[in-house]
């Protein structure tokens, strides 16, 4: 028997194990794109932007820009081989440089190709451009008013008769909430580098969420075959979502300019151009009427959630779409109709974001459920427990979209939370201090958050893998999902370690690439590990049941007395280290590589009808956040805040309890300091960390809890019967926005409803403030 193996592995599934460059981040050793050493006569490329909102271009000169020492060359439009577009809906709305038609002010019109950057931002700035200026709006409101297109087909989401349930309720109010957009703000901007190759090929290195979206648009564009462009992500420094479709020009122009000069290309913006020219959270205007009893009991709403979508369709379709399947939350509507209204503006083109309209639905159900429990004078946490969905086989599991909620966890997840948190005490205790505090007030929120998971658009909803076992033992990871920062390649990894038995260290994580794994969906709907994991895990079967074939034949035993051990195999009574397990299988010609595929089961979609089951499952949560306001300037403190977060059985605790954790702090700043602001010239005038406010360190909880259901298991079979976890713990946020609410609300005895609009910075709380004391 060979005893020179381990009896134990590291980081099998399950295990909490560090992500695997953490290392490398805190030491700055991780390699980037703009880490990376250049090819020899490697050039370097700026964007050339426009000053107006809305306008024809009359003329444009660039004799000055193509003059100015050290610069190669100038490409406009007119340069570009294919079809001048990258919108991702294939809508034609989307040029990649303007043509006669600015439709935002910072819209990208022409390039410059230099020695260095330097010099290709300073010869940009050159441009002489001639002007016919055109009316314009920036805001979704001012859109509506001046007859603006929408940007794609909205989405009507319906269920009884909501104008019928309206008229027989006993009581019934209207509101409107505004819900402030967001920038990504990834440590890393966007960034391309392109190498050209022989004949029609070249080879783009993207900081980017879906490879495959920009081998397409390099294609597009350069009117070449997609077999023909390859793309590579090693790691992004941040995504958010931000890097899903708003890489294609970069790459594309990168591209392009490479295979017209023959040589390397490297495209990365400035911190302020690349918050000008990509798009942000969209905001939101939430309209709604809702219909109830005198317990706070919910009987009919009706809503319509318009947003700023920008210039171009981009992905607001399917935004808007998850801001109305979102805008129940974790509540039964009896009579419901939802609609959607994605507005265009003179802004730049608005994408996704962590939850992708999921969070902007959720903020408009807190808020109805927040207004009607100032309206009948309960706590909004008893409000919400009155109006959650039944816990199963009960007609009030149905959605406004007719999916069943079958997996409802979200009573017990609200119970032990408010349990935990001490919520009633401390409630009580809040409004014994309010009653005799002049300056400072305090407030509580519980909120909780039911989140859908899968992408809506079902062909996304796929995955593949590629695996390579090598004849010492060592297996070669590859799939289609990239990592931002999020763990997905340690999660994957960690799939291969535990099917195979062997230590982590024994997998090479590799870069996506879509010369290994082609057809990749974007890493977003918070569905990478769901995704790739199982095809990881297709693939490592495919492979074991090989392995198990060749094992029984060759010692003469039932496959029953073959085993995966920790880094051994045991064949009847004798046990192998895997590496020469493993190189005998080899010897007998045994095929040690597998393609894993997957595809998320049951799900199905009828948009045009509105029905359907779009999710497969449903991630649940609650958080309860305690904060001080100050009521002569609104300033506020966020004093403490649990967390409660259903992540099934997780793939990795120590991962998963950092993303809700960093999740909760980025909602929070969202709906807290988070401010996107354009002048009246259409120019954003947030368009640096100087002026745009994300949270800092010492914004966190001053007690901050955050704790993972350990007893929660998917009820649906996915990898390890985890669940997903990137953006689900985001709307965990919202508790921060209601416990301000209620702070605000002491000034006026808690008659009122505050209607905080969102962000809620302390400007608007001085305000509501000053409202409250009116009132």
């Amino acid at each position: 028997m060979d005893l020179s193996f381990k009896t134990e592995i590291s980081g099998p599934m399950h295990a909490e194990l560090r992500h695997d460059s953490a290392h490398k981040h805190v030491s700055g050793e991780a390699d980037y794109i703009d880490d990376m050493v250049l090819p020899e006569g490697a050039l370097h490329m700026a964007a050339g932007l426009s000053d107006r909102a809305h306008a024809d271009i009359l003329s444009l000169d660039l004799s000055a820009v193509r003059a100015t020492p050290g610069v190669v060359a100038v490409y406009t439009h007119h340069d570009i081989p294919g079809h001048n577009d990258i919108g991702p809906n294939h809508r034609d709305d989307e040029p990649l440089l303007a043509e006669k038609r600015i439709e935002f002010h910072g819209q990208m019109v022409f390039v410059v190709v230099a020695e260095t950057r330097e010099i290709a931002r300073a010869a940009a700035r050159k441009a002489k451009f001639t002007y016919e200026d055109l009316p314009h709006a920036t805001d979704l409101l001012e859109a509506r008013q001046m007859g603006y297109d929408l940007v794609t087909t909205p989405l009507t989401l319906k269920r009884g008769d909501a104008d019928a349930g309206l008229a027989k309720a006993p009581r019934r109010l209207k509101g409107a909430m505004r819900i402030g957009g967001q920038e990504h703000f990834y440590l890393e901007s966007h960034i391309a580098l392109a190498i050209p190759g022989e004949d029609d090929e070249v080879t783009v290195w993207s900081s980017t969420q879906h490879p495959s979206e920009i081998q397409h648009m390099v294609a597009n564009i350069l009117q070449i075959p997609s077999h023909a462009v390859t793309v590579n992500t090693r790691r992004m420094g941040g995504g958010f979502g931000g890097k899903e479709t708003q890489g294609n020009q970069f790459a594309a122009l990168a591209a392009m300019a490479a295979k017209k000069l023959n040589r390397a290309v490297k495209f990365r913006p400035d911190r302020d151009e690349d918050m000008v020219m990509t798009g942000k959270r969209h905001d939101f205007l939430a309209e709604y009427e809702v219909g109830f009893d005198d317990e706070g009991h919910i009987q009919a709403v009706k809503a319509n959630f318009a947003a700023r979508c920008g210039f171009s369709s981009d992905l607001s379709g399917p935004v808007t779409d998850r801001a109305l399947f979102h805008a129940d939350n974790a509540y039964y509507y009896p009579d419901v109709l939802l609609t959607s209204e994605p507005l265009k503006t003179n802004t730049v083109s608005n994408t996704a974001f962590r939850g992708f309209g999921g969070p902007q639905g959720l903020v408009g159900a807190e808020r109805m459920i927040e207004e009607v429990a100032y309206a009948v004078g309960l706590d909004p946490l008893e409000v919400r427990k009155r109006n959650f969905y039944a816990i199963d086989g009960d007609e009030r599991c149905l959605t406004p979209y007719h999916q069943k909620v079958e997996d409802n966890v979200i009573h017990r997840v609200v119970s032990e939370l408010e349990e935990s948190a001490d919520y009633q005490a401390r409630r009580a205790a809040i409004i014994d201090f309010n009653k005799t505090s002049r300056v400072i007030r305090k407030g509580i929120a519980l909120t909780p958050v039911k989140f859908g998971i899968s992408f809506t658009f079902t062909p996304y909803n796929q995955a593949g893998a590629l695996v390579h076992i090598y004849q010492d033992g060592s297996i070669h990871l590859n799939h289609g999902g990239t990592e931002m920062g999020q763990g997905l390649y340690t999660k994957v990894a960690q799939v291969l370690a535990d099917t195979f038995q062997v230590d982590i260290d024994r997998v090479k994580i590799t870069a996506t690439t879509t010369a290994k794994v082609p057809n990749t969906s974007a890493t977003a709907a918070s569905s990478g590990s769901d995704l790739n994991g199982m095809a990881a895990y297709d693939a490592a079967r495919q492979i074991k049941e090989r392995l198990y074939a060749f094992a029984a034949e060759k010692w003469g035993v039932p496959a029953a007395e073959i085993e995966f051990l920790p880094n051994r195999v045991r064949v009847g009574q004798e046990e192998i280290a895997f590496p020469a397990f493993i190189k005998q299988a080899y010897m007998a010609r045994v095929h040690l590589s597998a393609a894993g595929f997957y595809k998320t089961p049951k799900i199905h979609w009828d948009r045009a009808k509105g029905m359907g089951r779009p999710f497969f499952y449903y991630a649940y949560g609650a958080s309860c956040s305690e904060v001080s306001i100050d009521t002569l300037t609104g300033e506020y403190q966020v004093e403490r805040t649990d967390i409660l977060h259903d992540v099934g059985k997780s793939l990795n605790p120590a991962i998963d309890k950092g993303q809700v954790e960093g999740a909760f702090v980025q909602g929070m700043g969202w709906l807290t300091t988070e401010e996107l602001w354009w002048d009246a010239k259409g120019r954003l005038r947030t368009h640096a960390p100087s002026t745009y406010k994300i949270p800092l360190a010492s914004d966190r909880p001053r007690i901050f809890n955050a704790r993972l259901a350990e007893w929660s298991e998917n009820r649906e079979v996915t990898i390890g019967r985890s669940k997903a976890v990137g953006e689900p713990p985001f709307m965990l946020g919202v508790s921060v926005l209601e416990a301000l609410s209620m702070a605000v609300a002491s000034v006026a005895d808690y008659r009122v409803c505050p209607q905080l609009d969102a962000p809620a910075t302390p400007e608007r709380v001085l305000m509501a403030v000053e409202r409250m004391r009116k009132a």
